[in-house]
């Protein structure tokens, strides 16, 4: 049979996606193999399909029980016999399936790490025809991935114990390009077909809110109550927190559902077990839940609290819309969660590392800790965040995510920033950032009095700005490189590359938006500046953005720099024509004009050629347009044209003029009237409504 035959006849598909049939070949060629690919790309069958075509036995190395029984079950409901061997099972079951397996009954057997120690698995191993070892979840041996586990370490050694080196292909959902060098080092890979998928989930939404205490246990309700029936994962980081949540919203009815360790192990199999089968769609867990669930109908995943790692975020958030459907993953954030976090790694131990690996891992984590929080606190596409962690590039927002879909106001911080390096000179690069912005803001602390901080020139400098403006220019300067953040126990500030500060034409901007008590709305929810335009001038409106994405593509950059929403929008209101009107649109300066101005310009007048008289927006005109139309040379009597008749020559030239695109205020001018009675003209002419 072929690899295209095996899938149609054992798993009903058609055609293999991206990326599977790469692998499947390499591994039929007799090669090695490792792919890096999404939750929900179809991994298993890379090594279940090249299993049915090799001649002896694929083992399978998974850490994870529950996924080992799923994808047993699963398979032998497809007609290919399986097995697995973990701590699940009696020895006299492990005897029994290792002999049937000696047999040749099963073509595919899942084993944790641990049980390759084993003396009677060994014993097997040894005789036995293992055509292919495929590592799942291969990140796991890593000391620099998120879920290090020594045990996967012994999988060399125990390779290089057979007989007969097997063809060896590994998989895993998240790595690093340092952790997928570790991963094809130690396990020796030999001429490797390596297989990157791509990190993007296009059918995810992701989001943060930044929202703290009680707020966010009203925001999971809110959310909750506007989709109901949706299946959804809400994590906490501790325990704590799922117990009180789960009450929460138990007590409001929710069909809800919880998961921790300590829960003893028969409830918490029966609440995953409900969650899997729909009985409760919600459950509230910590990251002991969801490793190995191929749950394919979450809807969402809204984080209750920041995770540790990218990895650990990409990881848990992706086990939203695995059947490709549109699916929401929210992260709700506040600074506390950073404490938190710490805390809990402070707590964390390390099996089987020696002190110097310890150190080197725990600087990691707080590597990994600080590019989490860098996330939370990006004002930037955050789809790009995501991908770029993991090395892949993204040329252009995504336009498909909450911070593309916030408005935001641009602030110019270069004089401040030259303060902050100033600072920085004068702690002498010492301390960390708690100490830097109380120093700008000029805090009343003993702390800083301690250390002579308060007779710094910078000190109190920076006294009008808030001290989340200047964490987010910290971070912006950060991220420009012209601060240097140390990693370790305690992490301290210092001056980086400032050369470019030093030129005029260097700017250092920060984006803010207003953060705000209680659950957030959801895009579109709360009310925006759009609704003053009709719907002929959201139809322009929207072509407008649709030309500012391609353009922003065409550029390389976010589209709010080509011109915001709000530059839009005055653009739908007063519908320029030429340079001189464009540039009396807000946000609309020389130098935008002379790279963008025109191609908006076009895209106006054909919409106004193609939708001739109607009317784009109620927004009233600008005062000086709305003014009655000036008086008469000093001397002369003032007209009191609102009551002039209107004669059928009149009428005849205002509808001409009205439908030649001229403006209302243009067309006041020209009659002598005002705009009122312009506007009521063409009301009952039919042309307005």
């Amino acid at each position: 049979m072929t690899p295209s035959k095996i899938l149609k006849t054992y798993f009903g598909y058609d055609s293999f996606r991206s990326g599977q049939e790469d692998i499947i070949h390499a591994i039929l060629e007799g090669r090695d193999a490792l792919a890096v690919m999404p939750t929900g790309a179809g991994k298993s069958v890379c090594y279940q399909v090249p299993a049915m075509l090799l001649p002896g036995i694929t083992l399978v190395i998974s850490p994870l029980i529950s996924l080992m029984q799923d994808q047993v079950k699963s398979l032998n409901e497809a007609g290919i016999h399986a097995a697995f061997i973990n701590s699940s099972l009696t020895e006299t079951q492990v005897s029994k399936a290792l002999g049937m397996a000696r047999r040749g009954v099963y073509k595919i057997i899942y084993a944790a790490p641990e049980r390759l120690e084993s003396a009677g698995f060994l014993d097997f191993a040894l005789n036995a025809d293992i055509s292919m070892i495929t590592v799942d979840e291969a990140h796991c041996i890593s000391q620099w991935g998120q879920d290090f586990r020594p045990s996967y370490l012994k999988i060399v050694d125990f390779i290089e114990r057979l007989p007969r080196r097997p063809v060896v292909s590994a998989f895993t959902a998240t790595a690093t390009e340092e952790v997928k060098t570790d991963i094809e080092c130690i396990l020796k890979l030999k001429d490797p077909g390596i297989i990157v998928t791509g990190f993007d989930r296009e059918n995810l939404y992701y989001r943060v809110e930044h929202i703290s205490g009680k707020s966010k246990d009203a925001f999971v309700t809110d959310y909750i109550e506007k989709h109901r029936g949706e299946s959804g994962i809400v994590y906490c980081a501790t325990r704590k927190n799922v117990d009180t949540l789960y009450e929460n919203l138990f007590k409001r009815g929710v069909p809800v559902t919880r998961y921790h360790a300590g829960i003893d192990n028969a409830a918490r199999k029966k609440n995953q077990d409900d969650f899997i089968y729909d009985r409760t769609p919600i459950i509230i867990a910590t990251n002991a839940f969801g490793m190995g669930i191929d749950k394919s109908n979450v809807r969402f995943v809204i984080h209750y609290n920041m995770p540790q790692s990218m990895e650990n975020y990409y990881q848990e958030a992706g086990r939203a819309g695995r059947d490709g459907e549109n699916s929401q993953c929210i992260l709700l954030f506040s600074p506390q969660d950073v404490m938190i976090n710490k805390f809990l790694l402070e707590k964390k131990e390390f099996e089987g590392s020696d002190e110097d690996d310890i150190e080197l891992i725990r600087q990691r984590d707080a590597q990994r800790l600080r590019l989490m929080e860098g996330y939370c606190r990006s004002t930037s596409c955050l789809r790009q965040y995501i991908l770029n962690y993991f090395g892949e590039k993204m040329k252009a927002p995504c336009d498909n995510c909450g911070n593309c879909h916030r408005e935001y106001t641009t602030v110019d911080m270069t004089a401040d920033a030259k303060w902050v390096i100033n600072c920085l000179a004068e702690t002498r690069g010492r301390y960390g950032q708690s100490i830097v912005t109380g120093t700008l803001l000029g805090a009343n602390r003993a702390r800083l009095r301690e250390i002579g901080a308060t007779a710094y020139k910078s000190y109190g400098a920076l006294s009008h700005r808030s001290e989340r403006e200047l964490r987010l220019l910290i971070d912006q300067m950060i991220l420009e490189e012209y601060i240097i953040r140390t990693d370790g126990e305690y992490s301290v500030l210092r001056i980086g590359n400032i050369a470019k500060l030093k030129n005029e034409d260097t700017h250092v901007v920060i984006r803010t938006f207003e953060e705000k008590e209680g659950p957030a709305k959801i895009r579109g929810g709360k009310k925006r500046s759009t609704d003053v335009l009709t719907s002929a001038g959201y139809r322009l409106f929207e072509k407008l953005r649709g030309l500012r994405l391609v353009i922003a593509r065409e550029e390389g950059m976010p589209p709010y720099i080509i011109f915001n929403d709000k530059t839009l929008i005055d653009m739908c209101a007063k519908i320029p024509e030429n340079k001189e009107e464009m540039l009396q649109v807000s946000g609309v300066a020389e130098n935008k004009f002379r790279k963008y101005g025109q191609r908006f310009l076009d895209e106006i007048a054909e919409f106004t050629a193609n939708n001739p008289g109607a009317v784009i927006s109620t927004k009233i005109e600008d005062e000086a347009e709305t003014e009655v139309p000036e008086k008469k040379q000093a001397g002369e009597k003032e007209q009191a044209n609102v009551r002039t008749a209107w004669s059928g020559e009149e009428e005849e030239r205002l509808t001409k003029e009205y439908l030649s695109g001229m403006k209302i205020a243009q067309i006041a001018r020209e009659h002598g009237r005002t705009n009122g009675a312009i506007r009521a003209r063409l009301k009952k002419r039919g042309l307005i409504v």
